[in-house]
């Protein structure tokens, strides 16, 4: 029986309201993760060693990779229960509070201990949130779209990724201007405070959007959801979960060391405002340049185009640090936008439709939230901590940060183009009638 054309207006609308919390949640995460890399080791930690406390606040930023596959369990229970919508708007509540939160958290000088302790609850929250917000956003967003255009329309939330980089980034950026000793007392709280202007915007646009079609008509045909969706995906797609998670490997590592790590790596070199530069034009090139990996992958197949990807961070790999450790601002700005408007866009522009294709609708949103957070939980969140380690551990030498990304790219590939040809049942009906289900 086939089914209606979706309305194209309301295909846009729950894109964009998909986007702009994926938008919210980069930001939020990015400021994190660029203020742990200079500024909150001496604010929130207590250490003669400016190294130690770097390296602890760095921790933080992976401590609320913890909590995103709970996040994604919990997020998807109930998305794959009683429907996508409010999950998504609950998730965009928490990481709002959390993040304003942060904005108000006072300081070791002020609270002592309880300074770093209440940060890591907050980052917790933080993990939580996003746990639940990826997988909820991207799949809302692929079972709206149109056939031939699903891989497309599940860039839009991988665009607001990038435009969450770019916001924190031109926010931040106008606070570093301030004397350092005022954006170390109030400048570089507000802009966690500003963040809940895009609150506001995200539940807007997510109370005005309907229910996903394809999880109502799945749950219609069984006559009642599945009563526990992460065991029953664990029983039925074991594999997709596997496959899920090691396509995320090359991506989420190369992400966090290209967006948080290079600030790190800048800091001797050309400065940190000119890695946080970078990092903004890079993403604002990386809007476009996804979007268009998206249309390569309706036409030629999901498969094809990450692995792509993963192969090119792979061999990009020691030109990239050789660029960004060559103390040139353009060689930087160079090694950043073709690291991540190349190499990780053409794997996030395959990754919304691939992953959602590998599992049934009415376990989906549990499936490849889980496999999707474990890979950011396990790679993605402790690459800067390890990148850095590493670092320390050669004497500021780059080669072995270099082989550890290589080394995740070739988990990429295996697990992509070894076991990555997975057909579900929703995937059959899914995909256009030329292109292989879970290519």
């Amino acid at each position: 029986m086939s089914t209606p054309a979706p309305d194209p207006r309301l295909v846009r609308r729950v894109a964009l309201a998909s986007s702009i919390g994926t938008m919210l949640e980069y930001y939020d995460f990015y400021l994190y993760g660029a203020l742990s890399a200079t500024v909150f080791g001496a604010l929130f930690f207590h250490s003669t060693d400016p190294a130690v406390g770097t390296l602890l606040a760095l921790a933080t930023f992976g401590v609320g990779f913890v909590a995103r596959p709970l996040g994604g369990v919990i997020a998807g229970h109930f998305g794959d229960r009683i429907g996508r919508k409010s999950v998504l708007i609950a998730t965009l509540a928490l990481m709002g509070g959390s993040t304003v939160g942060i904005g108000l958290l006072p300081t070791y000088a002020v609270i002592g201990t309880w300074a770093p302790v209440l940060l890591v609850l907050l980052r917790l929250l933080q993990g939580l949130a996003h746990g639940g917000e990826w997988g909820g956003a991207a799949i809302m967003t692929v079972e709206h779209a149109p056939a031939g255009r699903r891989a497309f329309y599940g860039t839009w939330p991988q665009m607001g990724v990038y435009a969450g980089i770019v916001l924190s980034n031109l926010v931040l950026g106008a606070f570093l201007l301030l004397p350092e000793e005022q954006f170390l007392s109030w400048g570089w709280r507000v802009p966690f405070l500003l963040g809940f202007v895009l609150v506001i915007v995200g539940m807007y646009l997510r109370r005005s959007i309907t229910e996903s079609p394809e999880f109502a008509q799945a749950t219609a045909a069984a006559g009642e959801p599945v009563k526990v969706p992460i065991l029953e995906a664990l029983r039925t797609s074991t594999r997709s979960i596997l496959v899920t998670f090691g396509a995320k490997a090359a991506e989420t590592g190369a992400f966090y060391l290209i967006t948080v790590f290079a600030l790190t790596l800048a800091a001797n070199g050309p400065g940190r405002n000119a890695a946080l530069n970078g990092v903004l034009v890079a993403s604002l090139v990386a809007i476009g340049t996804v979007g268009a990996f998206g249309v390569l992958a309706d036409r030629v197949g999901r498969r094809p185009v990450y692995a792509f990807g993963a192969a090119f961070v792979a061999v990009f790999a020691f030109p990239f640090f050789w660029l960004a450790g060559s103390g040139s601002t353009v060689a930087l700005w160079i090694a950043l936008i073709v690291a991540l408007a190349v190499g990780h866009a053409s794997m996030y522009g395959a990754q919304t439709l691939y992953f959602s294709e590998l599992f049934d609708a009415r376990v989906r949103y549990s499936g490849a939230s889980l496999g999707y957070q474990l890979g950011a939980a396990l790679i993605g969140g402790f690459t800067p901590l390890i990148a850095a380690s590493l670092l320390l551990w050669s004497d500021g030498a780059p080669w072995p940060v270099a082989l550890y990304i290589i080394a995740l790219c070739l988990v990429t590939v295996l697990a992509v183009g070894v076991w990555g040809q997975v057909r579900s049942t929703a995937a059959a009906h899914s995909a256009p009638a030329d292109i292989p289900a879970a290519s």
